[in-house]
């Protein structure tokens, strides 16, 4: 089960040693807060029962109270309070016998056992009853925020199909070792990550990866835990345990991402556990000194404003509230295919100022492709890549290769003869009795071939066919579709876009052009990324201003974990990236950048409105109360409202919407 601290006991209370009890008032729903579904059913009667004897105790109050000891009035409402009110009570108790006295469960009690010792028994069950129901509320609320996280859990398939000795069976997922032959039919989830052995189909990525559109899959791709198989039926060889795979890794981020708690949230935490005794003291006082030292004053009344005072100094709804403001920023990072390790994570998000990419395989495909074709000397396109393909049909070369692929047909290499590789310049070979090559413009120099294009951007291939000048074709790492939109979204944000490569200057020079970027640098090594990134790093004149790297994951380790903020880019299934980097994008669209950051900032400010709302209202209550103009159903209003006020605000998260595109490239 995934524990969260979003619903805590409120006051303050250090759950970091034991996670067996929930928001202690909840307990008579009969349901811890884990992911359970909210269940009304359950939630209901209890509320219904106490609300109609509360409404028999209020309305026919005076008859009632006139019986002999008032014991009709007792006999309606005594048990409204305790059926409202047995969670507060009961955890109230067994919270003191931990030794955790100064909580919320301890206030409500005093204060709602104080109005039956003053006879102001309506009162004390109306506290109760407009608690429970705003407990309800509440629960409500934490369920839907919490549904994006539940569907993770959902698609982990707890079974898997086992083909052995010419047989197919039902075997838990858990039992399957690696190497063993799965089957997974159409319909069905992907038990374990593994590799397609047989078969062809489309597999739906959504719950891993936010994306809507299917993806193919055929014999030698990886598949991982957690899709859906819509189409064909599939052999997968299983290349990781069930505890090692995919989605239970994602599990485990967002099960300890509550860990790594943000600053915000500390403060709260010990905020509160300074508040609440200090708020029991203050009413105390509020009960014994008027009385002692103001002439007229009574006991009665002054009692009563300091259970006033009581109900409304409840925590709740900062104790509750913030939490879940930044479990809801995770959950609908996650439900966007982005995973954030913490809500720590998110605030250094909100004060990025830089953020740095790596080229290939980040802002590229990684993949070459031809992109352009210039025949000269009365040869057509289609000619010039005809004899390209022919000429590098030997070739194992990334530049050889994207001109087949662009050729797209068979060719015949016995048409070619006396066939040499010249290391660093090309090719040159006979073909129909024609002497031709294709290489740089190193080689078109070095066979003294006149032509009058020397500085070409990026890769090319010249060719040339006997010492005359033919063309040449350009290939290109091609851009990913929403690579200029994610520059132009984080330049709209005001951040700052740097790019850091291995490849040459003219091809960064092209890219960073191309995709408006501010800065660049080529040529580099690995560790003279981490060289590039320190001096952002240090250059950053306001020390809480943020540097993001974003890279691929698995070159760049060494990169992301230098970083303020490490973001590994389309790295589902790779350990290396799950492990080092702040920030996991589990598809390969670098829009997926400001998205992230653009929901970090919704997150704080809407944690930061929490907070300043419950502050100002209980502020204005805490006044109201001790002057005598609040009453306990002031009181309770205050105190449940603000907290379901902070809750369905927090619950606005999940529905940010998308800043970028959010398709798979």
């Amino acid at each position: 089960m995934i524990k969260t601290h979003a619903h805590e006991d409120c006051g303050g209370i250090d759950h970091s040693e034991s996670h067996d009890h929930s928001h202690g008032h909840s307990h008579s729903h009969g349901h811890s807060h884990g992911l359970e579904e909210f269940n009304l059913r359950e939630e209901l009667p209890p509320i219904v029962i106490s609300t109609v004897l509360f409404l028999i105790g209020f309305i026919f109050n005076e008859p009632l109270h006139n019986t002999p000891f008032s014991i009709a009035e007792y006999a309606v409402l005594i048990p409204a309070y305790l059926i409202s009110g047995w969670s507060v009570l009961s955890t109230a108790g067994s919270n003191i016998v931990r030794g955790r006295v100064f909580d919320e469960n301890f206030l409500m009690t005093i204060a709602t056992l104080g109005a039956i010792a003053i006879h102001e028994i309506p009162e004390a069950v109306a506290v109760m009853l407009f608690f429970q129901v705003g407990e309800l509320f509440q629960d409500y609320a934490v369920g839907r925020s919490r549904k994006s996280i539940k569907s993770l859990l959902e698609v982990r398939p707890e079974t898997a199909n086992l083909k052995a000795n010419g047989e197919i069976r039902e075997v838990s997922s858990e039992s399957v070792r690696v190497g063993d032959v799965v089957v997974v039919r159409p319909g069905e989830k992907v038990p374990l990550d593994g590799e397609v052995l047989d078969g062809s189909s489309q597999v739906d990525t959504s719950a891993l990866t936010g994306e809507s559109v299917p993806r193919t899959v055929s014999v030698g791709e990886t598949v991982l835990s957690g899709m859906i198989n819509q189409s064909g039926v599939l052999s997968l060889r299983v290349t990781k345990s069930f505890n090692e795979s995919s989605i239970s890794r994602i599990l485990e981020l967002v099960e300890n991402a509550s860990s790594k708690k943000a600053d915000t949230e500390k403060f709260i935490t010990r905020f509160a556990r300074y508040y609440t005794p200090v708020v029991v003291l203050l009413s105390l006082a509020v009960a014994i000194l008027p009385p002692m030292f103001v002439a007229g004053a009574t006991t009665a009344v002054w009692t009563y404003r300091a259970l006033v005072l009581l109900v409304i100094s409840c925590p709740c709804g900062l104790v509750i509230s913030i939490p879940l403001g930044y479990f809801g920023g995770i959950g609908g990072a996650a439900k966007r295919g982005i995973l954030v390790k913490g809500s720590k994570f998110l605030d250094a998000l909100t004060q990025v100022d830089t953020v740095v990419f790596d080229k290939t395989g980040t802002l590229t495909k990684g993949n070459f492709c031809v992109n352009e074709i210039i025949a000269c000397n009365g040869l057509e396109k289609h000619q010039l890549l005809e004899l390209a393909a022919q000429v590098e049909s030997q070739s194992n070369h990334p530049v050889a290769q994207s001109i087949q692929q662009a050729y797209g047909k068979p060719v015949d290499s016995f048409l070619l003869h006396d066939y040499e590789e010249i290391s660093g310049h090309g090719i040159r070979a006979k073909l129909e009795g024609r002497t031709v090559i294709a290489g740089n413009d190193r080689l078109l120099h070095r066979e003294n071939i006149p032509h009058d294009v020397c500085n070409v951007e990026g890769t090319v291939a010249h060719i040339a066919v006997d010492g005359t000048y033919s063309g040449r074709i350009l290939i290109a790492d091609e851009l990913k579709k929403d690579a200029v939109e994610a520059i132009s979204a984080l330049t709209q944000q005001g951040i700052q876009t740097v790019m850091l490569t291995g490849d040459s200057q003219s091809v960064a020079d092209t890219v960073a052009r191309r995709i408006g970027l501010d800065q660049y640098r080529a040529e580099l090594l690995p560790e003279d990324k981490v060289d590039a990134l320190e001096g952002f790093l240090q250059s950053a004149t306001d020390a809480k201003k943020k540097v993001v790297f974003v890279g691929d994951g698995i070159n760049d380790a060494p990169v992301i974990a230098r970083a303020d903020v490490g973001m590994a880019m389309g790295a589902l299934g790779s350990d290396a990236a799950i492990e080092t980097a702040d920030v996991v994008i589990m598809t390969d669209a670098p829009s997926k950048v400001a998205e992230a950051i653009s929901l970090a900032r919704r997150t704080l400010r809407i944690v930061w409105q929490n907070i300043i709302l419950a502050m100002t209202v209980k502020a204005i209550f805490i006044g109201l109360g001790a002057i005598g103009l609040a009453t306990l159903w002031e009181a309770v209003f205050a105190d449940v409202g603000v907290a379901l006020l902070a809750i369905f605000n927090a619950g606005r998260i999940l529905r940010v919407k998308s800043v970028a595109s959010d398709h798979c490239v």
